[in-house]
Order: C-alpha cells, then structure tokens, then sequence
C-alpha cells in the first residue's frame, strides 16, 4: 500500500434543512486501501459518497481527489473514478452494446476499442449473449454484472461501490472478489459500502465506521477487533453504533406470529 493519499477529507459537513447528516468528517484515504464504509441506515455513508462523486452539494469543508480540490468544479478527477450505486439506475431500454459504449465514449475512449473491451468482458461474466438484447429484459444479476462493467471499463484509479454483490450468485461473487483483489494489486482504491458484515471483514484492508454523521472508529479489522474486544464485524458494529436489541426485536416477532 502507497503513502500516497488519493482523497483528503477535512471537516466535511452537511446539512437536509435542520438536520445535520455530516457532522465534521475527516480522513485520509491511500492509493491501494480497500476502504470498509459503514455505519447504521441514516448515517450518512451514501451522502459523503454522492459528495465524493461530486453528485451533491451544499456542504461545507474541503476535499480533494486525485489532487485536485473538487470544490473549484474540475471534472478531471471524474475520469477517474468508478461508481456502482445500490440501486441500479441503467436506461433499460437500451442495449449492453449501445450503454457501454456511450459509458465509455464519455470517458474518452474509441468506439472500437470499448466494444471489443466491452464484448471480451460481458464473456468472461458470462453474460455475452445478451450484448445486443435489451437491457430491460435482464436478470437483477445481469443487470448487476453490467454496471459493475461499466464502472471498471475505463479503469478508473478510483471505485465507489455501494452493495455490488446485490444479486450475484455465488460464483459471481467469488469472481467479483477476485476482481477487487487484483484491482487492489494494481493500485486501484476501493471504496466499499454494504450492510454485509462478513464480506465488509474480509475483503477490507481499512474499516471506517460512521454513526450519526461521525466516524467512530477507523482501523484494519485486527486493530478494531482488539479495541472492543469482539469477535466479528457484526459484533464490533453493534458494540459502536449501541444496537443490542436484535435479539429481543427477533424473539418478540415470532412471539407476534405464534399468537396470530
């Protein structure tokens, strides 16, 4: 991993009207990490990610991407970045061919080249036959397998991801892994958000937890393992974020359908 730090973060805030989601975030985030985003629904992981993306505004503090300080409203450090939203948000009524195409000519690439890119990696995920179907007739996995293609077909240095394994199969996901991991190698920065614990924990090298529009913990998995003193991600999570009560909300919900 470099030293090198590809998004500087200094007292990020943000406000919806009288609610403050972004409480004052700070963070360094380095070439190679596999960032773990988490945190609570409402605490304000997507915000700072649709931030980051340059996809809102309003806020106040200063970032800086790749370099360059987003606040002057550059678009360079955009060519550099990928992005899988949780919900997948493609033009259903266009094809694979005709979607990956335009992503990658908006990017800068040739026509030529990005078809050959985009039909050579549409095979390996094994979904080549629907290249010049409608998008619209696609599995959830298909259509997942496609936007994780169109976020990587310009080989940004930078990838935002939000649930991609949402609606693989298992060996889709073992391929994804692996994906991520050579993309690591490589210098690539991933920045991954999920609500999957177990994934979360093994695949990143840094976890940042935030709850309540503030980070209240930032580490590898070993480091926040030894400060809580417990066992899994799932644990550490529930510790930080003061959330005991799965157990009581399960048992009273059954109890609910058994005297129904």
């Amino acid at each position: 991993m470099s030293t090198e730090a590809v998004i500087t973060i200094k007292d990020l805030k943000m406000s919806y009207g009288p609610k403050q989601v972004l409480k004052g975030i700070n963070l360094e985030i380095y070439r190679g990490q596999v960032i773990g985003y988490i945190g609570p629904n409402g605490a304000g992981k997507s915000t700072t990610v649709k931030i980051l993306l340059g996809l809102v505004d309003g806020y106040s503090g200063a970032i800086s991407i790749l370099g360059e300080d987003i606040d002057k409203g550059g678009v360079a450090y955009k060519r550099k970045i990928g992005y899988v939203p949780e919900t997948v948000e493609i033009y259903d009524n266009l094809t694979a061919y005709e979607y990956l195409t335009f992503i990658g000519e908006v990017y800068g690439l040739d026509l030529k080249q990005v078809d050959d890119k985009a039909k050579k990696l549409m095979s390996l995920l094994g979904i080549e036959e629907v290249y010049h179907s409608r998008i619209s007739s696609y599995s959830k996995g298909m259509k997942q397998k496609l936007l994780i293609i169109s976020s990587v077909i310009h080989n940004p240095d930078i990838l935002f991801l939000d649930e991609p394994l949402s609606g693989l199969d298992a060996n889709s996901v073992m391929i994804v892994k692996e994906i991520l991991a050579e993309l690591v190698a490589l210098g690539k920065t991933i920045f991954y958000s999920s609500h999957i614990m177990d994934v979360v924990e093994k695949i990143s090298s840094r976890i940042i937890l935030i709850n309540d529009g503030q980070i209240v913990a930032d580490g590898s998995f070993v480091e926040l393992k030894e400060k809580s003193k417990q066992g899994s991600l799932e644990q550490i999570f529930n510790q930080l974020t003061g959330f005991n009560k799965h157990k009581e909300i399960a048992h009273e919900f059954i109890t609910e359908l058994q005297g129904v």
